[in-house]
């Protein structure tokens, strides 16, 4: 006998609490929806419709899957980021909140010229690249990473949003070979967790997020420091701005200064941490300093 969507929903739910207490209840939804076509608030209208054998199937996988730590977002294939949806698998990070305030920088940059040259380093999903290549049309975009099935999604996502004329993928370790004297900002989410915390990472992240966009060593600053010390090449007046980790953002200063760079703003993330900094080239901040004085 085909059982009704509300008792799938709640076997489904029965099963996540007990694996998982961590895991929100409203996943069940999300998955089942996800299988008929159905929103969230859809599926909870329709509790007493039948489910056919097929889909009750799959519903069970999904939630077997997801029970054994898998990532929601994997299961469904897709992540919301800044209000669009996103092409998401375990070829790529995904996309998190606290990501969103890189594109808040960017957006609320004031003096960006006409011709606009981003690059960010590390695209990942292409979450950033095409949320800047959408919200700023007249921009033009570098997008690189050193995993080429990332980019290979990454390009799926700008194909998807209708921008993959404007985004130039490339294959890159941080800032090599570029050349970055044309560009006016470097957008960078890079691995910053430390190899020695992964034991402390949720079970979704920890075993099924790829661990070449998550770990770095050094006690995760390794890539940071690698990142502003070969940030040197880029243009007079450029801006380097980059997500950071929890208790960083001392040492992204002392590495900034040896590199001629200069925090000029910090933004903190939902959690009151400090999570994005724009760096400016010291030198040039002291002379609009000194101007200022005058």
């Amino acid at each position: 006998m085909e059982e009704t969507i509300a008792a799938a929903l709640r076997r489904g739910r029965r099963a996540l609490q007990t694996a998982d207490p961590e895991i929100a209840p409203r996943e069940s939804s999300l998955l089942l929806g996800y299988l008929l076509g159905y929103s969230e608030a859809q599926i909870l209208t329709r509790d007493d419709q039948r489910l056919p054998a097929k889909v009750a199937r799959r519903f069970e996988d999904l939630i077997r899957r997801r029970c054994r730590g898998e990532p929601a977002a994997y299961l469904l294939g897709r992540k919301e980021f800044y209000g669009r949806k996103f092409l998401v698998d375990d070829r790529v990070l995904i996309p998190r909140p606290e990501t969103e305030h890189l594109v808040e920088a960017v957006l609320t940059m004031p003096g960006l010229p006409e011709n606009l040259r981003i690059l960010d380093v590390g695209t990942g999903s292409g979450c950033l690249a095409v949320t800047l290549a959408l919200e700023i049309p007249t921009a033009r975009i570098i997008a690189t990473d050193l995993s080429p099935a990332a980019l290979a999604l990454a390009r799926g996502n700008a194909q998807l949003h209708g921008v993959e004329d404007r985004i130039h993928f490339a294959a890159a370790d941080l800032l090599s070979p570029l050349d970055l004297s044309k560009i006016h900002l470097l957008v960078s989410n890079p691995p910053y967790v430390a190899k020695e915390d992964a034991s402390t990472l949720p079970r979704d992240v920890r075993d099924f997020e790829p661990h070449l966009a998550l770990f770095a060593p050094d006690n995760g600053l390794a890539l940071l420091r690698r990142l502003l010390e070969e940030a040197r090449g880029l243009a007079r007046g450029a801006r380097v701005l980059v997500e950071i980790g929890f208790g960083q953002l001392a040492a992204v200063k002392s590495f900034g200064r040896e590199a001629g760079w200069q925090v000029i703003r910090e933004i903190r993330d939902y959690g009151k941490i400090p999570r994005t900094v724009i760096l400016a080239r010291r030198e040039e901040n002291e002379n609009k300093n000194e101007k200022k004085e005058h």
